[in-house]
């Protein structure tokens, strides 16, 4: 098919949620990926946060091949040595004691929740209520959607699902405030992705971890878009020198293929018993294959090591363009390769369009954010591609 005959289609018979670009890709390669008319793009966006290794990482696709001619499903009623593996690495690097695995970074929100009302319960029949941040988002289910303190994802869904509070992010007091002995837990993002890569101030992640400590309260991280290593830590939650009592993982997890997981302390993960939770396809066979080569790559190549660095460079040039562009670039903020560019101007949604048009794939969220979140594999020399690219753009404007 055409270019054309492929949007046709997909528009007549597609639910119309998605503001797609009008490209169509094909395939892709490292940081590239290329359209169906040959244009190649440097991919800074890596499907969402995704695509930790790229494109057609020969390893990954090894590894999903190999399992896919043994076993891809055979449900939880059985054992596996490939989802041993994997949870079993998980829960070390983690530091926590029992892993779910989900199909995604919604499901895996759902299982966090349920397991902290569940637990909660234990404490007192009260105490389900569960407090997020404002400009947080957490998924598209309801009770996800309810989590998540935007109301622009929540109108038309009504009624809601109750027990949910909101605050400010970096408000600690506000947080205070808010505990009451019906709150079961505090569930944060540690870095606000979707809410324009809203970075906490210093301590008030250790301040939360305290609150919760001295309140009886579970912490809930949000790591799908932070986690596997984007901050150039495992998880971002080892930046601030704290531990919560569950984090949930999604995105990056299997370079592609659709896996999440939440993970918790032992104490906690001891209130579920079997049949409290499950899932047809979690943790199946293939995702799992997928997974542990994303691990053991990242621990081969130092990609940890490779985020801190590269994403020290990124930020570095990002804030040179808005030296050079103060009018179009208010603020550059960020932490390893998830890094956001605020704009003065209220949608960048025409940056974007240009950058796309000049080979290089971006994207804005929150309105008038830039946000950066390419490879863990990316090299100083693809920074300085997206960065000429970008000034390119602005100059224009």
């Amino acid at each position: 098919m055409n270019k054309q005959q492929v949007v046709d289609i997909v528009e007549e018979y597609y639910l119309p949620v998605f503001a797609r670009y009008n490209i169509v890709l094909s395939h892709g390669e490292g940081p590239y990926v290329y359209d169906n008319q040959g244009k190649k793009y440097l991919d800074f966006l890596a499907g969402i946060a995704v695509n930790l290794l790229g494109h057609a990482n020969p390893k990954l696709v090894e590894a999903i091949a190999d399992q896919a001619s043994k076993i891809i499903h055979c449900s939880n009623l059985y054992y596996t040595e490939v989802q041993a593996t994997l949870i079993k690495r998980l829960a070390a690097l983690s530091g926590l004691g029992k892993v779910f695995l989900a199909n995604s970074g919604a499901e895996a929100n759902e299982g966090a929740i349920k397991l902290a009302r569940k637990y909660g319960k234990t404490l007192n029949s009260d105490r389900i209520e569960i407090i997020t941040a404002n400009d947080c988002f957490h998924g598209r289910t309801l009770a996800t959607l309810t989590a998540t303190a935007q109301t622009k994802y929540q109108k038309g869904y009504e009624p809601l699902p109750a027990g949910f509070k909101y605050v400010p992010f970096n408000d600690i007091e506000a947080l205070k405030a808010a505990t009451t002995e019906k709150t079961c837990a505090i569930f944060l993002e540690p870095i606000q992705g979707e809410g324009g890569v809203n970075m906490p101030d210093a301590t008030y992640l250790q301040q939360v971890r305290e609150l919760c400590d001295k309140t009886g309260t579970l912490l809930i991280l949000d790591e799908i878009q932070t986690g596997m290593g984007r901050t150039g830590s495992m998880f971002a939650y080892q930046e601030y020198g704290i531990v919560p009592d569950i984090v949930t993982l999604a995105k990056g997890l299997g370079g592609g293929v659709p896996v999440g997981a939440f993970i918790a302390s032992d104490k906690v993960a001891s209130v579920f018993h079997s049949g409290d939770h499950g899932s047809t396809f979690g943790g199946n066979p293939l995702v799992c294959a997928a997974a542990n080569a994303v691990l053991t790559e990242m621990e081969e190549n130092n990609l940890l090591d490779n985020a801190k660095k590269v994403g020290e460079y990124l930020q570095c040039g990002l804030v040179k363009l808005q030296k050079k562009y103060p009018t179009i670039i208010s603020e550059v903020r960020g932490k390893g390769l998830i890094v956001g560019a605020e704009l003065t101007i209220e949608n960048g949604r025409d940056i974007v369009n240009a950058c796309l048009e000049e080979g290089l794939i971006i994207n804005c969220t929150a309105g008038n954010v830039l946000r950066f979140v390419p490879p863990l594999i990316i090299q100083p020399s693809h920074i300085d591609e997206m960065l000429a690219v970008l000034d390119n753009v602005l100059a224009k404007i």
